[in-house]
């Protein structure tokens, strides 16, 4: 409903306007309700994690500091443009999330496996041609280097992660 709002805008007014459309973002301060943060919290603290499903529904996870640049880069003028920004048609299963994370943090997850939510879907993932060709942005952090990162961030702040609720 906003892009059409938004386009209603660019047709009736003349504005200018690029949508961009984020694909699952994980980094540094991320969200607490998001599956990686989750997943590294409960995976430290020993708290089982709630996986809706068999773990094999994927992802197009992207990282923070790719997703900002996209962003900035989607501030020029295009007319409308709605825009991916994502890892590029790359996803990954949180099988494979939870298996990395493990790995970084030394630590086996427990997991409570719950039935697979009928509200969700097994698999995102983004054409990031336009953001290429509109805005020459595609991802530039891998998804290991990011997780890397977020489980570093996280351990050096634990002490106050602790009291973050998800």
């Amino acid at each position: 409903a906003a892009e059409l709002m938004a386009y209603s805008y660019h047709k009736l007014y003349g504005t200018d306007v690029s949508v961009v459309r984020y694909f699952t973002v994980f980094g540094p301060a991320g969200r607490p309700d998001m599956s990686i943060f989750r997943f590294i919290k409960w995976i430290d603290e020993g708290t089982p994690i709630e996986l809706f499903g068999d773990g094999s529904q994927s992802r197009d996870f992207t990282y923070v500091d790719d997703i900002a640049q996209g962003s900035i880069a989607a501030i020029r003028k295009v007319g409308y443009e709605v825009i991916n920004l994502g890892g590029g048609r790359n996803p990954v299963s949180l099988n494979y999330i939870i298996e990395r994370i493990e790995d970084l943090m030394g630590k086996k997850a427990q997991i409570d496996q719950k039935p697979f939510h009928i509200a969700d879907i097994k698999e995102t993932w983004a054409d990031i041609d336009k953001a290429k060709q509109l805005l020459g942005w595609e991802p530039e952090i891998s998804l290991e280097e990011g997780l890397k990162k977020t489980v570093d961030w996280y351990l050096a702040n634990k002490s106050w992660l602790k009291e973050v609720k998800v």
